[in-house]
């Protein structure tokens, strides 16, 4: 098995324990307070990861071009604004309604990759990317058939257009973290990987921390005073984040992220396993939409 698989699907399990962590504290941080703290408490760990990697195993750092840091700094930007997208799309409908159209990601990323980065995929990977998709958005309204209709239904709908423009910028992100890493001239694919995401999360930190104190200063102090629950966001953050990097220095970034969508699964596991509810047919059928996906995705590469 490829390495960049379970390095995705362990990405996709942290992003998804992250993704709740970021739901439960936008109840005393606001949207950006709470998009802020995913890069606060990540971006040490990133920069002590590199640490580690450079002092205490040998390797180097790769040599940074000012083309490298564009990109980073574009990846950087098109994650923070995404983000905040997501959680507006939240807010304004609900997380059902964020969750599906910003997946839509996966299409923006594969049609990045094919006229952008000049990575183009086979047939198979785009239809495993739709199956995906229709997994996705089963599994986000629980199954029921008549909410799946509903959403799609309601195109329009302000929450439908941010989850959409979340799901593109959120391509944009994914496409330029692969296009800096292979602007990495030396190094293996953990410096490498690491490298990006030491420095994407310190310019998201300056840029975060700057525009909150201009905005919306009290928010610094809520991020403080709240550390006991907004440090986990950062660290399964870092630790998502640092799997989507490594992943995509070694992957097609679309075949990455489409792979990914395993995390909803998770959901469902967890819900069936954890919470002790059971599971509706729906629910299943998204569950195997969502692995056939994969599988064709990974038959098509």
């Amino acid at each position: 098995m490829p390495l960049w698989i379970p390095i995705t699907v362990f990405a996709a399990l942290c992003q998804n324990i992250r993704t709740t962590m970021q739901q439960k504290i936008r109840g005393v941080l606001s949207v950006d307070g709470a998009n802020f703290v995913r890069y606060l408490y990540g971006a040490p760990l990133a920069l002590a990861a590199l640490a580690f990697l450079v002092f205490g195993t040998g390797r180097q750092v790769p040599t940074l071009s000012l083309a490298f840091i564009g990109l980073v700094t574009i990846a950087g930007v098109a994650q923070i604004v995404a983000t905040s997208l997501m959680i507006h799309s939240f807010a304004l409908r609900n997380y059902a309604v964020g969750t599906v159209y910003s997946k839509t990601e996966t299409v923006f990323v594969a049609l990045f990759a094919t006229f952008i980065a000049h990575e183009p995929l086979h047939l198979l990977a785009w239809m495993g990317i739709l199956v995906c998709l229709g997994g996705v958005a089963i599994l986000s309204v629980r199954g029921s058939f008549a909410n799946v209709r509903t959403v799609l239904a309601d195109l329009m709908h302000k929450g439908a257009l941010y989850g959409i423009l979340a799901g593109a910028t959120f391509a944009i992100a994914a496409g330029t973290i692969r296009e800096a890493s292979k602007l990495l001239p030396d190094g293996d694919f953990m410096v490498r990987g690491i490298t990006v995401l030491a420095c994407m999360n310190t310019i998201q930190v300056v840029l975060m921390a700057a525009y909150l104190s201009r905005r919306d200063r009290p928010q610094l102090g809520k991020v403080w005073v709240n550390w006991r629950s907004s440090i986990w966001v950062g660290i399964f953050s870092v630790l998502g984040s640092a799997g989507w990097a490594l992943a995509m220095t070694l992957e097609n970034a679309a075949l990455v992220r489409a792979v990914g969508q395993i995390e909803l699964v998770f959901t469902f596991i967890a819900s069936h396993v954890v919470l002790k509810e059971r599971p509706s047919a729906g629910e299943w059928l998204g569950s195997l939409l969502v692995i056939a996906g994969v599988v064709l995705i990974l038959i098509g590469r």
